[in-house]
């Protein structure tokens, strides 16, 4: 009882905070006309939402600092290593994700960080990310836990920690291409992972690393209020980058990778409808799908853009209790 009333707390303070802090920062990007910039194949579909603002990730990315910190500073979470690996990994991503944006805007165009370059700070991150890994006594384990099968990899866990991070806060950025959709996703996910983290009792920091996951639910809930069809703000790659990699790094710190698949089924149904079709478009010069991601091909199908997240949402939920019951009680 005492867990459960400790993480209604924390999404209740998430959720008051950044539907406080969304209702400075929406008007204060609009004014400023930092605007989305849409792909031209969206302009006619989406023209409009061709000025709403970006860079939305503020809203529950600031919030969930800044409520996390304040109750380590009255010793209400305990402040491990392994909760920082998930605080620098929330932040990093958050920085490469807000640079991307300000180029894109700045430059007036969707050419923000090049390839390289984001995938360069992202190796960055990563090799940061394994160091504290290994600080913390962590070990190189592929964990399987239903089927009890622990396989050491040793250094090569590092390439795999880099899969992870950028597999997962790609497939979020590219998901986020309808209002509230990847937003809501990542709530549904980020509070299965803090079930199943507080089932975690092994790893050192789990109760802190699980109320980091309910504040930030509720401050991705308080986001949604903004974000929702029709949209008052995009969360942009600051909020989308800083998503994806954190559930990627949680995922990692409690051994959960491979479960995190199921999870996040849909981010990864998204991410690879686009790879299908680009290796299929490079064999046979023809699209197998009308476009991706695959939420835009419901588009054309002529689903509206509310029911296709609302559908999208309910597979997410079904997967995501599906991963908590392999999670927490498997």
């Amino acid at each position: 009882m005492i867990i459960l009333t400790k993480a209604v707390f924390c999404l209740m303070l998430g959720f008051i905070l950044s539907i406080f802090m969304g209702s400075i920062i929406v008007p204060f990007l609009h004014n400023r006309k930092i605007d989305q910039r849409l792909s031209i194949y969206l302009e006619e579909k989406h023209k409009s939402k061709s000025h709403t603002p970006t860079m939305g990730g503020l809203i529950f990315i600031l919030p969930t600092l800044i409520i996390f910190f304040i109750l380590v500073l009255i010793n209400k979470i305990d402040f491990k290593l392994n909760t920082l690996i998930i605080i620098l990994t929330f932040i990093s991503y958050g920085l490469i994700g807000f640079i991307d944006d300000y180029l894109i805007i700045k430059r007036n165009n969707n050419n923000g960080l090049r390839e390289g370059t984001k995938f360069l700070l992202q190796i960055i991150c990563s090799i940061i990310f394994f160091y504290l890994f290994l600080k913390c006594d962590n070990e190189p384990l592929i964990w399987i836990h239903t089927l009890h099968i622990k396989l050491n990899i040793g250094w090569l866990y590092g390439l795999f920690i880099l899969l992870v991070l950028t597999s997962s806060s790609n497939a979020v950025n590219i998901t986020d291409g309808l209002d509230g959709l990847a937003g809501g996703l990542s709530l549904i996910v980020f509070i299965t992972f803090g079930i199943i983290t507080y089932n975690t009792t092994w790893l050192d920091g789990y109760d802190s690393i699980a109320l980091f996951c309910f504040i930030l639910s509720g401050s991705i809930l308080g986001f949604l209020v903004y974000n929702v069809n029709p949209a008052k703000i995009f969360m942009g790659d600051t909020g989308s980058l800083a998503l994806g990699a954190t559930i990627g790094g949680i995922a990692i710190l409690t051994r959960h990778e491979l479960l995190l698949v199921l999870i996040g089924i849909v981010f990864v149904v998204e991410t690879m409808s686009c790879i299908i079709q680009r290796i299929y478009y490079k064999i046979t010069h023809k699209r197998l799908f009308l476009m991706t991601p695959i939420h835009h091909s419901f588009e054309k199908k002529g689903y509206k853009e509310r029911d296709i997240v609302k559908y999208f949402w309910i597979v997410g939920l079904i997967a995501s209790m599906i991963g908590i019951m392999f999670g927490v009680i498997l």
